[in-house]
């Protein structure tokens, strides 16, 4: 395999009003990866609110105080949240009451490790599950419940990941968790359609950002990056810009569909 030349990222780009007046909710939002930008992103867009959850406590109280710092206090709410819990991932929608409800709900709570199938032990396995499918099902459960009793014609995000359509080695768990991401999205799509409700999915590979730099050794993340045609990883707001375009009436005839936010798809 021949290691593609990095390329530079290319700017930011300043938001266009695309989310104006939506009340946004983004689980694992805590910290600098993906749910954070976008978080952010939803705010440049002209979100009217967007709720953040996430199960760090201090990180998550950090992430709301520099954003309410930057776009105004009224408009961040912060709620600890465990999605494997349902009554959380009840509170944190509630959080979006006051605003008029939840109209946008992005499920970015996953949860990763490494091992080999033959060493994976029951509790492994079924806490990467529980975390990042069947948590990504509670929160489209509840927030499409909230949706349709309100008669919102609401959006639904998921994030699912490259590894739920091709192998990796210690990623078992992880990829069938993802891989069952991108099937609860199609499912769903089709349940939630007579609603006026859509549900899509991104599937990024490789986001970098601060905590992956961390637990990833220099050598692997090298070998990641010249897999990419880019010959680097997203940044966190790349993979935020495409979630926000699901998010937003850009993408008003698209549902059940999974796009893929790297080179490395089927």
């Amino acid at each position: 395999m021949s290691v593609k030349p990095e390329q530079p990222a290319p700017d930011y780009v300043p938001g266009h009003g695309l989310l104006a007046e939506r009340v946004v909710v983004v689980t694992a939002a805590a910290g600098a990866g993906i749910g954070a930008a976008v978080a952010r992103r939803c705010l440049e867009e002209g979100a009217r609110a967007v709720v953040i959850g996430d199960t760090h406590e201090r990180r998550l109280a950090e992430a709301a105080s520099k954003l309410g710092a930057e776009f105004g206090a009224e408009r961040v709410v912060s709620v600890v949240c465990d999605v494997t819990k349902e009554e959380q991932v009840a509170a944190l929608l509630d959080a979006a009451e006051p605003f008029g409800g939840v109209e946008v709900m992005v499920n970015n709570a996953g949860l990763g490790g490494t091992a080999s199938i033959t060493e994976m032990t029951d509790e492994q396995w079924s806490l990467v599950l529980d975390v990042t499918l069947t948590g990504t099902f509670r929160c489209v459960r509840a927030a499409s419940r909230r949706m349709i009793a309100r008669g919102t014609r609401g959006v639904i995000v998921n994030n699912a990941s490259v590894i739920g359509w091709r192998a990796q080695e210690g990623q078992a768990h992880y990829a069938a968790a993802k891989a069952g991401v991108m099937a609860l999205t199609r499912s769903a799509a089709m349940d939630l359609a007579p609603s006026g409700i859509r549900v899509n999915a991104v599937s990024p590979s490789l986001a970098m950002h601060p905590f992956l730099e961390k637990v990833t050794s220099a050598e692997l993340l090298t070998e990641l990056k010249g897999r990419e045609a880019f010959g680097r990883a997203a940044e966190p707001w790349e993979v935020a810009n495409v979630m926000v375009f699901l998010a937003s009436a850009y993408s008003s005839y698209l549902t059940g569909e999974v796009v893929s936010v790297s080179s490395q798809h089927p």
